[in-house]
């Protein structure tokens, strides 16, 4: 490993406690390895699993913790191996920042299913420093797990893909969810849900959002674009939708019944969970046999689809919505997010913080 001249001290915004509380706080970046990045950070999105992590509720945490995944920023440095990238580049950091290189996931681009794949905060670098995350000045990362943004996608929105956008982007692309015509649920209309629906529409899908309520229709249908909305409370609009969707997107991240919405998918049809949930969830299983459905599961995305969803967002003009924020507001905008009060997606300004003065 190649070193910094001298140590880079950066600030960032940090939990101390399970309270999840952020405050500043001053730490040493990793040093400069041949092959590593020094990113400034410019924006950074928030994402539901800042709150879990933040809050210990998976019961791994460490702090002080700085969290932050959906990172975008500029080059201001380089090692003497990096060939992807230049000084000045603008470029982004989603949920990991190492793999074990050698394992049949990173063998066949799937490093984010890599048993020792690094995240990109709480967790642990090769070199045995504590990873921290994008609500920070800068960072450094390893030029394989940096992806680069395209010219003509604004920064502030390229945010938000790097999570949210690959986490749908993803499992479309690997489950045939990109033929147009075919029916495609969206179950939780948040900040992952809302870029499903963007996502799925450019793909050509016929989209149904599928809520608890109805308070989101009038977005769902005039803004984002949706072809239809459904109320999962309304048992008669539940059994007229019944066997009508190819695929179900579920992105709810907390416990909730599975039984509605399998029925809602025609034979062979798919339910892919990309909500976590940190207990069990429930089904009878007549409602998978008697209809060949499958449930399965999608993880974000590998580095490949990664940069393959903002090219993609970039060409087809596919924008998230979200709310742009200074750094002196994250505890509100966390407390917001826990009463699924925004929409669609937090953006933190860090550029504009200052941190470093």
């Amino acid at each position: 490993m190649g070193s910094l001249e001298s140590d880079k001290t950066v600030t960032g915004y940090a939990a101390r406690d399970s309270s999840g509380h952020l405050s500043p706080y001053t730490y040493t970046l990793r040093n400069k390895g041949p092959e590593d990045v020094i990113v400034r950070v410019i924006y950074c999105g928030i994402c539901h699993s800042d709150l879990v992590q933040m809050h210990n509720e998976m019961g791994m945490s460490n702090y002080p913790m700085v969290p932050g995944h959906e990172v975008v920023g500029v080059v201001t440095e380089i090692g003497s191996e990096v060939k992807k990238f230049k000084v000045g580049e603008h470029v982004g950091v989603g949920c990991i920042v190492g793999s074990c290189r050698s394992c049949s996931n990173c063998n066949g681009s799937m490093e984010q299913y890599c048993s020792k794949r690094i995240w990109t905060y709480n967790d642990v670098n090769h070199d045995g420093t504590p990873t921290q995350g994008g609500f920070a000045s800068s960072m450094v990362v390893d030029q394989m797990f940096v992806v680069r943004i395209p010219e003509n996608l604004p920064l502030e929105q390229a945010a938000p893909l790097l999570c949210a956008g690959v986490t749908v982007y993803s499992p479309m692309k690997h489950f045939g969810m990109t033929e147009p015509g075919k029916k495609c649920g969206i179950l939780g209309l948040g900040g992952v849900g809302h870029m499903g629906v963007k996502i799925a529409k450019a793909f050509g899908l016929h989209v149904t959002v599928i809520s608890s309520s109805d308070k989101k229709k009038e977005e769902a249908l005039e803004v984002l674009g949706a072809d239809a909305y459904l109320v999962s409370k309304d048992a008669e609009k539940m059994q007229e939708a019944a066997e009508s969707l190819d695929y179900i997107m579920d992105t709810i991240p907390v416990a909730h019944p599975l039984e509605p919405y399998l029925a809602l998918l025609k034979t062979n049809g798919k339910l892919v969970m990309l909500g976590v949930v940190p207990e069990p969830l429930h089904f009878v299983t007549p409602l998978l046999i008697l209809g060949r459905r499958s449930i399965a599961g999608s993880f974000i995305g590998s580095m490949e689809e990664t940069q393959e969803t903002l090219d993609f967002c970039a060409e087809k003009k596919v924008s998230s919505m979200i709310e742009v924020v200074g750094l002196d507001y994250i505890n509100t905008a966390m407390e917001r997010l826990v009463k699924n009060d925004v929409r669609y997606r937090f953006v933190v300004d860090v550029a504009a913080s200052n941190l470093d003065k």
